[in-house]
Formats: structure tokens, sequence, C-alpha cells
């Protein structure tokens, strides 16, 4: 599979999760061998299920279930954005060794320089659908996306106040 089919699901995950009310954030676990087999595809679900870890990229491990450790080390992580260190953590903690990022232009955590450092191949599509998507629900819902990355809110009138 290419990698613009791999992205094009990470982007159906995305748009599902915003068609939901959800972060549009989606993540697809391809083999890099052979057929190019979707191993797990997911979205981001923190809202919908008002969970703090289900990011596009961890739901996408847990909907891929429990493989061999070659099926990871012979995959590449689709994703519509890029990874949050939670996120980066769990593609370092499975031995992914390549990632293919949507866009990075509305957010761009560390992560992708210590998936770098850590010998992932990290590619940087700037893919102008993800782009809009993760735009248009910014603007729509700015609370939540600060909420979803962990930040102060801008609209939060207390500087002192974390959301968690």
């Amino acid at each position: 599979m290419d990698d613009a089919a791999g992205l094009a699901i990470a982007y159906e995950e995305a748009q599902k999760s915003y068609e939901e009310g959800g972060i549009p954030i989606g993540a697809a676990l391809i083999s890099s061998t052979g057929t190019g087999t979707v191993l797990g595809r997911g979205h981001n679900q923190r809202v919908q299920l008002g969970s703090p870890i289900h990011h596009g990229e961890t739901a996408t491990l847990l909907n891929a279930g429990r493989l061999l450790a070659s099926s990871y080390s012979n995959s590449t992580m689709y994703t519509t954005l890029s990874p949050c260190d939670m996120c980066t953590g769990a593609i370092l903690l499975y031995k992914i060794p390549r990632v293919v990022i949507g866009e990075n232009s509305t957010f761009r955590a560390a992560g992708e320089d210590y998936l770098r450092q850590r010998g992932v191949e990290v590619v940087v599509v700037d893919d102008q659908e993800c782009r809009m998507l993760m735009e248009r629900f910014i603007g729509e819902k700015p609370e939540v996306w600060w909420e979803d990355i962990g930040e102060l809110s801008i609209l939060n009138s207390s500087p002192s106040t974390k959301v968690k």
C-alpha cells in the first residue's frame, strides 16, 4: 500500500471522529510486507468516550489487538496529525519503524524529532485536507482542542488552572 492510500484511511477515521463530535484525528497501522494489510485503524475518541488516552494512534493500536512483535516492526503508522508525546511513546514501545504524518502545521509535537532521534523514519506529507479539517475543528471548538493537547485554554480566565 502506498502512503497516499494509508493516509486516506487515517483521514477517513479523522472524518468519522469529527462527525461523531470528536477531535478529528485518525490513524491506521499498515503492514509494510507483501499486501499492505490494514492491521488496525482508529480515531481520537477522547470526547466520545470521556477518555484521556483514546488518541488516534492509541485507538488504532487497541483496534489492532494483540500482535506479534514482528507485525509492529514491519509496519507503518499513518496519522493525520503530528503525534503527541503519549502516542510517540506507543510508537517507540512497539518499535514501529515508520510514521507518515498528514500535517503538522496546526500542531507539531516534539515527538517528531524524538522519533527521528530514535531511528524512526518520519514523513510529513503536509496534506491540505488533514489541515483544513483540523483548522475547522479548532475554529469551532477551541476549548476542546486546548484540552486535548493538555494546554491552558486561551478562553480560560484563570492562568493557574490546568485542564486535566
